[in-house]
């Protein structure tokens, strides 16, 4: 599948291709209602489209990337909606089958996160779950009865922890795939401070990303 990703605009990668294969394994009902959380360039949204015929919201915080993805479903000639704002405000009062969440997660040394640029797309504080904690204690509301919620991310940020908030927040939890990966260039640019934080192992030059899975049963 071709897809536009012009600079400045998240490029479908490892995390991309991992979520993807656990979106597979759903096998979506006709006409089921999917939210994609951190689009991007729209490619897990326009995946979702073909599955089942689903309804495809996207939602992304990024100019860019919002441009990005409704020309992307256009040239796909997928139905997408794609939203810019903050997270889930964008759908306030509406609920999904199905979640899909692949956030910023890298842990970052700045104070502060991005209003703007590139860096939208993967700093996320400190201990790298600025989104993701968000994400875990509100995506339960936006679930319909039978709803899960897939959320990629990097190990550095502790899967575990994120299965422990969902089970917190209502839903049935685990770590449904794990994958080791090269650094990226994000990764290796940081490589020494994470390190000094005693997140990285000296001499650790891969990634682990994994799939976190929560699912609503009552």
């Amino acid at each position: 599948m071709f897809l536009l990703s012009p600079p400045g605009v998240y490029r479908p990668q490892d995390d991309t291709s991992l979520l993807l294969e656990a979106l597979v394994r759903e096998r979506l009902a006709t006409g089921a209602r999917v939210l994609d959380v951190g689009t991007g360039s729209g490619a897990l949204a326009l995946a979702a489209a073909r599955l089942g015929s689903a309804r495809v919201t996207a939602v992304d915080a990024s100019r860019r990337a919002v441009l990005t993805a409704r020309i992307n479903a256009l040239l796909a000639r997928r139905r997408v909606r794609v939203h810019r704002g903050d997270l889930f405000a964008p759908v306030t009062g509406r609920t999904f089958d199905l979640v899909l969440a692949n956030p910023p997660y890298v842990p970052s040394p700045h104070r502060h996160l991005p209003r703007r640029g590139p860096a939208l797309a993967w700093d996320a504080g400190r201990d790298g779950r600025a989104v993701l904690d968000r994400i875990c204690h509100t995506v339960p509301q936006l679930l319909r009865p039978g709803g899960v919620v897939l959320i990629v991310h990097s190990g550095l940020c502790d899967p575990e922890r994120t299965a422990r908030v969902l089970e917190s927040s209502g839903l049935n939890a685990g770590i449904t795939a794990r994958r080791h990966v090269p650094f990226g260039p994000v990764m290796r640019e940081r490589a020494a401070w994470l390190r000094a934080q005693g997140l990285l192992r000296p001499g650790e030059e891969r990634e682990e990303l994994a799939v976190v899975r929560g699912e609503r049963v009552i």
